[in-house]
């Protein structure tokens, strides 16, 4: 049975029609503060935490950091609620969550990332939120997306974003108990993955050592785990 955190404020939407969440092999949780979600995620062990930009005055930056850095706490997947604004699509960054929804939320869209988040199987598919600009564009154009299968020479990225094989771009993001790497990389191919999303793979360009053996190290981790 899947598990999944919902934060107090996201419950009413959440059950307001029938959706994948109401499936008897879900069981929910519902936390009232920031202590909440630490305890009954320590307690449960769930599969996924559900939980604004901000909660009671803790952004979540905070709270992620908490449980990425928390061996017992950090295997967990993190979906984020936020404001479609500039600044709260920056703060993304620092959350070192998988994935997220913005304001006015659309329940097909929050209910797609849901279901994609809680397939993955036994989370060794992990998930990280990435930064992205696309460059030589002449407006600079950034944008956040997921990423897949993530290895030492590149990895797989799902957006909405329409790009093209040979587009040169630089990413931003963290793993679980590391600082934040930066990497240049090459589209070198492309995937529909429905009608409103494309999957890219990307390959690595001159990465630096250190991002690289901070990559090897995580996989290893992952490696371990799952044997």
């Amino acid at each position: 049975m899947k598990k999944i955190l919902l934060f107090r404020e996201l419950k009413s939407f959440i059950h307001k029609e029938k959706d994948i969440l109401n499936r008897a092999e879900f069981q929910i949780f519902t936390a009232t503060s920031a202590e909440d979600i630490v305890k009954i995620h320590r307690s449960e062990q769930v599969d996924l935490i559900i939980l604004p930009l901000d909660l009671d005055g803790i952004g979540a930056e905070k709270i992620c950091s908490f449980l990425r850095n928390d061996e017992g706490l950090k295997h967990v997947s993190i979906l984020i609620i936020c404001n479609n604004t500039t600044i709260d699509i920056a703060r993304l960054t620092n959350c070192k969550a998988n994935s997220y929804v913005t304001k006015p939320i659309l329940h097909e869209v929050l209910m797609q990332k849901v279901g994609r988040l809680l397939a993955i199987p036994d989370r060794q598919d992990y998930r990280v939120l990435l930064k992205v600009t696309v460059k030589g564009k002449s407006n600079n154009d950034s944008f956040f997306c997921s990423s897949y299968n993530i290895s030492i020479t590149g990895m797989l990225i799902e957006t909405e974003k329409a790009l093209e094989k040979g587009d040169m771009i630089s990413c931003s993001f963290f793993l679980p108990n590391s600082d934040q790497i930066l990497a240049e990389a090459e589209i070198m191919r492309t995937i529909s993955a429905g009608r409103t999303s494309f999957q890219y793979g990307i390959r690595y360009i001159n990465l630096n050592p250190r991002y690289r053996a901070e990559i090897e190290k995580f996989i290893k981790r992952r490696s371990g785990k799952s044997s």
